[in-house]
């Protein structure tokens, strides 16, 4: 019968890694218990192997624990609990533990990378205009959806801004991101003109106390993630269109439709926050339809 986590001599690395990731690292309780589960899953099965310290791991059984990630288990978890693993050998390699194999690449497990899904300028538009802004509240919505688009926001960046990082005059918007990187965003000037209506004639209304953020919920309080995905789901169906559209969707459209207007693919990751060009650069990936179509215009051969 499998242990549930194996020897104490494997068990306990794992412990010493928790508290690295928890202690240095900083990282989320959420992200140490998904950690402390792929692991201790994986301590089991190496148990049962015959495996008794990490030091004995061999690629035979880590190729025995791979297949045993296959069906029915779901693809996505399969990866993760690969890719827990190969963290944790790599942190005991560099902690001075002897381990001998590294994890093997993913091979079948590893999905094909999605590209993002844009909406046309047509249908953009279409969204934009949706709201009723005769209301604070569709100035307000309005303006969620300026700061995802025209600034590039991720949605928690969104719902999360101080009015203090405002420079409106300026046209420049400072933003606090992942690990507490802060960038700078020039914002488009039709984007800051819907700031200032929102100031002065929208946010006022709901605003009886004193409140830090620039979106205010109808209540008077910071507008949560999910009520920003509620307001697009809303103005998607007045807007008549049929596509999944969240506030992802938008920070993608604006990814693409400022490649697609010339800018460098290195501004673009430092305005989008990536901490990586690889994550950038699955957006050109988007425009090789079009790069084709031009291409056999412009060719002298047929």
């Amino acid at each position: 019968m499998e242990k549930e986590a194996g020897s104490v001599a494997l068990r306990e690395p794992i412990e010493w890694f928790l508290d690295h990731l928890q202690a240095e690292r900083g990282v989320s309780p959420h992200t140490v218990s998904a950690y402390r589960n792929d692991l201790q899953g994986a301590a089991g099965k190496f148990s049962s192997y015959g495996v008794k310290t990490w030091e004995e791991l061999k690629v035979k059984e880590l190729l025995k624990y791979e297949a045993s990630l296959g069906p029915p288990l779901a693809q996505t978890t399969a990866e993760r609990k690969l890719s827990s693993l190969r963290t944790f050998l790599k942190y005991l390699r560099k902690n001075g533990m002897e381990v001998a194999v590294d994890l093997p690449s993913v091979g079948g497990f590893k999905k094909k990378k999605l590209l993002p899904k844009a909406l046309t300028r047509e249908k953009l538009e279409m969204l934009l205009n949706a709201p009723k802004l005769s209301t604070a509240q569709g100035l307000r919505d309005r303006v969620l959806m300026e700061l995802i688009y025209g600034a590039g926001l991720r949605v928690s960046e969104a719902v999360e801004l101080p009015l203090a990082t405002l420079e409106l005059g300026e046209a420049t918007l400072r933003v606090t991101g992942k690990r507490g990187k802060t960038r700078m965003i020039p914002l488009p000037s039709v984007t800051v003109d819907w700031l200032r209506r929102y100031l002065l004639e929208g946010r006022p209304a709901f605003t009886v106390k004193p409140i830090p953020y620039v979106l205010v919920s109808d209540r008077g309080k910071k507008l949560l993630r999910q009520t920003a995905y509620d307001i697009l789901e809303k103005h998607k169906k007045s807007a008549g269109l049929t596509e999944d559209i969240s506030p992802h969707t938008l920070r993608h459209t604006y990814a693409v439709h400022m490649l697609q207007g010339g800018a460098d693919l290195r501004v673009v990751q430092e305005l989008l926050g990536h901490e990586s060009i690889a994550t950038t650069q699955v957006y050109t990936q988007l425009d090789l339809a079009e790069v084709r179509k031009k291409y056999e215009r412009a060719h002298p051969r047929p």
